[in-house]
């Protein structure tokens, strides 16, 4: 009976196994290629580029860096509107958030810049 019940579940643990190696291939994967950008990086930010690599891999690897959810990532744009002091600049800041504001740069560039123009009259 216990033979029975193990040979039921080792093709679930053996998909298990090799779905597991399969993302610690894909971390590892993002990781060289996250360390291979930090090379194109000005000498005074390499070190912490190279630290970033390392704690992205790390998050990954514990299942904390990615989320399905889009929202999640809406909440943290926003929550970085807190950083405005005036009530005007956080609702403008807040406006380009949820917008289709023009947009430029890159993270590998330094961060994504957000546009939005609005006439005074």
């Amino acid at each position: 009976m216990a033979l029975h019940r193990f040979t039921a579940l080792l093709p679930a643990a053996l998909l298990l196994c090799a779905g597991a190696a399969q993302a610690a291939n894909e971390v590892r994967s993002q990781y060289s290629s996250d360390r291979a950008a930090c090379a194109s990086v000005p000498a005074e930010s390499r070190a912490a580029c190279v630290r970033e690599a390392g704690a992205a891999a790390q998050a990954a690897r514990a299942g904390q860096l990615s989320s399905s959810d889009t929202s999640i990532y809406e909440r943290n744009a926003l929550a970085r509107c807190e950083a405005f002091k005036t009530p005007h600049d956080r609702s403008d800041c807040e406006a380009r958030v949820r917008s289709s504001a023009t947009v430029s740069g890159s993270v590998e560039g330094g961060g994504v810049l957000r546009e939005a123009t609005t006439p005074v009259q």
